[in-house]
């Protein structure tokens, strides 16, 4: 099964059982809630379209034809197939450890196809997208070069990622939205007991800095910040590490949330420079 075709599945499923609410039949919302790109919810809305579940309006919103999605709830009862197997994080998650480890190589496209079981097309826009997050290069008749994990360019990306995020505050201190700094909050709980799941949400940074709308600002974080993205969502996987990370996240937020731009900043410039613990033992 496709990625397109699990997610057609599991829509359709989800709007029998009304789980899903109309304002997240967008391509951004339903991007998010499968942690996938645009280019397989794309598809997939448009076979729905096709067979007759969805329909757009004149304003091109997107709804739901109940008439003919009430035919797919004696299906919807039945357990859904198990989604596809994520290449694109399971090849992320294989060179963010080779690159923490601090080899820089070069990676064969033939060989790595073969090695995932993909064709050379599907890891050639996989590794695309990874160029894009700063993590490969491609190295004309060499291959694709894997950057290595460095921890003074670690120090050096916090030390302007500081000054940056600090600046993007100041200017962001009044757009800021009660609701989302709420919602943000809402999403960072420090579970109650050592087996519940870990309910985190990091949009805070990109929310002031999207806040700020300061172009050199939000073109320096979109430039050069994702693979250090990729490093720290690597990094929260440690247990404690992300409950450090929640506890901090919830004193910037309520400071936000109370105006005391002070404390803010404080608490933002300590949680950027500290909360690394797994990266910061790792070797020079």
């Amino acid at each position: 099964m496709t990625l397109t075709s699990y997610i057609k599945a599991d829509l359709i499923a989800r709007l029998s059982r009304d789980e899903l609410p109309s304002d997240s039949l967008t391509l951004a919302a339903l991007s998010d809630h499968y942690k996938v790109s645009v280019t397989p919810i794309y598809h997939a809305i448009n076979e729905l379209i096709e067979e007759g579940y969805l329909y757009r309006e004149k304003n091109r919103r997107l709804c739901v034809n109940r008439d003919r999605i009430g035919d797919a709830r004696t299906a919807a009862k039945s357990p859904q197939p198990a989604p596809p197997e994520d290449h694109f994080k399971r090849i992320t998650d294989d060179l963010l450890t080779m690159s923490l480890k601090g080899e820089s190589l070069f990676l064969r496209e033939m060989a790595s196809a073969k090695k995932y079981g993909i064709s050379r097309t599907s890891l050639r826009n996989i590794f695309n997208r990874l160029a894009g997050d700063g993590m490969l290069e491609h190295v004309p008749r060499r291959g694709w070069k894997l950057r290595s994990f460095n921890q003074h360019d670690l120090d050096a990306f916090i030390d302007v990622r500081v000054v940056l995020e600090l600046k993007a505050l100041e200017l962001a201190s009044g757009r800021l939205d009660r609701q989302v700094l709420q919602k943000i909050l809402a999403g960072n709980q420090v579970p109650a007991t050592d087996d519940e799941p870990l309910q985190i949400d990091n949009s805070l940074h990109e929310y002031l800095i999207k806040q700020s709308d300061n172009y050199y600002i939000i073109s320096f974080f979109d430039r050069h910040g994702r693979y250090f993205d990729l490093l720290f969502l690597w990094e929260s996987n440690d247990r404690a590490a992300a409950i450090q990370e929640i506890q901090q996240h919830q004193r910037i937020l309520a400071a936000l949330l109370e105006e005391d731009w002070t404390t803010a900043r404080k608490e933002l410039e300590f949680h950027l420079r500290s909360n690394h613990p797994v990266l910061s033992q790792l070797k020079r």
